[in-house]
């Protein structure tokens, strides 16, 4: 596995907002979010805004300890005008990405997981911004793309963030083991971007590989990542499923650590 660059992922926090931005310019941000059921777009939208801010002010103040949200400037946008909205996202990750331009990918920094340094943060906030783009297209029924690189490795990433939350004990993660058991994703359409999960007496691994495996899962890489984010039902028809969809559905069930 390979990571992208700092600046790919700086460049890309403020490119996935842009998109972002031009997906819900003009709709109702009083609808709601199917695959987020919570939410309208406006709160998908602050959701988004916020996380950026929070995570930009963790490294411009190099914390050491959780930042909460009160002490994050212009944490929420000022107000329910749609062009206020926008103007607040767009400030938030240009902020964001010039913060982590500045630290540098290996700056030690705050954060809730196994990797305390401000690349973490660059890498977590650019497939934040990945993935719930994701959802504001679904909600407005557009099309959606991702680049090849950036989609393997919103994968990768979410893999990781799943073994730790398995280290950590968090309950659903946990019982992802039981020996002889995988699952192997593989790509339709860009070659090499296929991961084989196994599942041991202790836990799970996962590596990029084409192996057999208990079962198969095969779509292009953007309905992958979406299927592999519950962005995308395994009905939809634009997957294919090889072997034991029981253990997919078990998996997807509980590798929900977003």
């Amino acid at each position: 596995m390979t990571l992208l660059s700092h600046d790919r992922y700086c460049d890309e926090i403020v490119r996935q907002t842009d998109e972002l931005r031009a997906v819900i310019k003009g709709e109702d941000l009083s609808a709601r979010v199917p695959t987020c059921p919570d939410w309208t777009l406006r709160d998908l939208a602050v959701h988004v805004g916020g996380a950026h801010r929070w995570a930009g002010e963790i490294v411009r103040t190099r914390a050491t300890g959780q930042l909460p949200d009160e002490e994050v400037p212009e944490f929420t946008p000022a107000g329910d005008d749609p062009a206020v909205l926008d103007a607040w996202l767009a400030d938030g990750a240009a902020k964001t990405a010039a913060a982590l331009r500045d630290a540098g990918r290996d700056q030690q920094v705050w954060s809730w997981s196994w990797d305390t340094s401000a690349g973490f943060w660059a890498r977590r906030m650019a497939h934040e911004t990945v993935v719930h783009r994701a959802d504001a297209v679904l909600a407005v029924r557009a099309g959606y793309e991702v680049d090849p690189a950036l989609a393997a490795d919103t994968m990768d990433e979410w893999l990781e963030i799943v073994a730790f939350a398995q280290s950590m004990g968090d309950p659903e993660a946990a019982e992802l083991r039981g020996a002889g058991r995988s699952l192997h994703f593989h790509a339709t359409d860009v070659p090499a971007a296929e991961w084989l999960i196994e599942f041991g007496e202790d836990g799970f691994a996962w590596r990029r590989a084409h192996e057999k495996a208990t079962v198969a899962v095969r779509a292009p890489l953007t309905d992958l990542m979406l299927l592999f984010n519950r962005r995308l039902d395994v009905d939809s028809g634009r997957v294919e499923v090889l072997g034991d969809r029981e253990l997919l559905d078990f998996w997807l069930e509980r590798a929900r650590f977003r």
